[in-house]
């Protein structure tokens, strides 16, 4: 199960929530949760090859790579805001466990 964190932009204060964790909502919809949280080049990308998968393996091969990216995308989402310049921004024990979780150093 996903874990939220909150997390804070050094430069804009710009609030926005991180994840780690297995992912149900990405199990279930696929690659639209990426889409909801305006992660637009992850869901045009991961939707279309999982549309070329699905069709060569009869729908069975879509299944998997939901089945994986559930397993992925709450820590790719919550790496790639950490590279864009988010802090995490909750107490010193919750972010060392966030931190810990997606393998980075806290800052």
């Amino acid at each position: 199960m996903a874990t939220r964190i909150p997390m804070k932009h050094k430069e804009t204060g710009v609030l926005k929530d991180g994840y780690y964790g297995f992912s149900w909502t990405t199990l279930i919809f696929g690659f639209f949760p990426a889409l909801f949280r305006g992660d637009f080049i992850t869901f045009i990308g991961g939707f279309v090859i999982s549309v070329i998968i699905a069709v060569m393996t009869l729908g069975i091969g879509a299944f998997f790579i939901s089945l994986v990216w559930a397993f992925m995308y709450n820590k790719y989402y919550t790496r790639k805001l950490l590279e864009r310049g988010y802090v995490f921004a909750d107490t010193e024990a919750n972010n060392a466990m966030a931190s810990s979780a997606i393998g980075v150093i806290a800052a």
